[in-house]
Formats: C-alpha cells, structure tokens, sequence
C-alpha cells in the first residue's frame, strides 16, 4: 500500500510546526527551552521523560515575552518524591499543576509574544525532559526554536 500524506505532514496541518529540546535537571535553576519570535499559537506542549527524575523539586514552565508579563504554562509541580520514569508523558496544564500519564489531553489556542519559554527547577530536580512544541505562526516572522 502507497502512503500518500506522511504522518508528519499530516501532524503539521492538524498542529502546525515541532521543535524539541531536551532539558537536563542538575538542582534548582531556570533553563530557557523554546525562543519565540513574532507571535505564534501554541497548539500543544508535552514532555517526554527521558532520564528518571527521582529527586524531590518542584519543575514548571514559564511564557516570559520580551516586552510584558510572564505567564505560568502551569503550577510548579513536584516530579520527583514519587519516581517520574522514563517515558513518562508530562503535559503542563496552564493554571494546574503537570499532569502525568499516556492519556492526559494537551491544552491548546495558547497565544505567545515573542520571548522564552522557560523551564524552573526550584529545589532538587535531577532526569531529563524532552520537551515538544507544536504552533501555528500568527505573525510574518512567528516561529519557535529551541533555545
């Protein structure tokens, strides 16, 4: 059987663009993940364990636009008193805390300014964390990379 439409090509029209960046935790602190320019509709965002993350630390991101006020995507959550293991599926859910698991739905429509989206150990924190970003540009010159 011939596939015609590549599940990418698909994913880009139903989500628009993707851009990943693996963020490795190493105690508190504050790591930009995604650089934003123009403006761009956020369509989904998740994470993907990758490194275990077995130490107590709570861990959020952050929409900080260059010109206005920062926006929490969701509450600092703690990821590591009970064991996060690899492959774990991490969705941040703006105005609640990191839903775990396979089946959690991604909040979608958010709209970002041009900035950073940052992701903040506050105390502890070890593993790693894929993060993925699909979008949709709103601007001429809207896009995301990674940091």
């Amino acid at each position: 059987m011939t596939v015609m439409i590549q599940g990418s090509q698909l994913r880009d029209v139903g989500l628009g663009r993707r851009v990943t960046k693996t963020i490795t935790q190493s105690g508190a602190g504050t790591q930009n993940v995604f650089t934003i320019t123009g403006e761009v509709l956020i369509t989904s965002i998740y994470g993907k364990v990758t490194t275990a993350i077995t130490v107590a630390g709570t861990t959020k991101l952050t929409a900080n636009p260059t010109a206005g006020t920062s926006v929490d995507l969701c509450t600092a959550t703690d990821l590591g008193t009970t064991d996060t293991v690899v492959g774990e599926i991490v969705v941040p859910i703006k105005g609640s805390a990191i839903s775990l698991g396979a089946n959690v739905a991604t909040p979608h429509g958010t709209v970002v300014a041009a900035g950073v989206i940052e992701h903040t150990v506050a105390t502890g924190g070890d593993g790693a964390i894929q993060w993925c970003v699909t979008y949709v540009p709103l601007s001429d010159d809207g896009a995301v990379t990674a940091a």
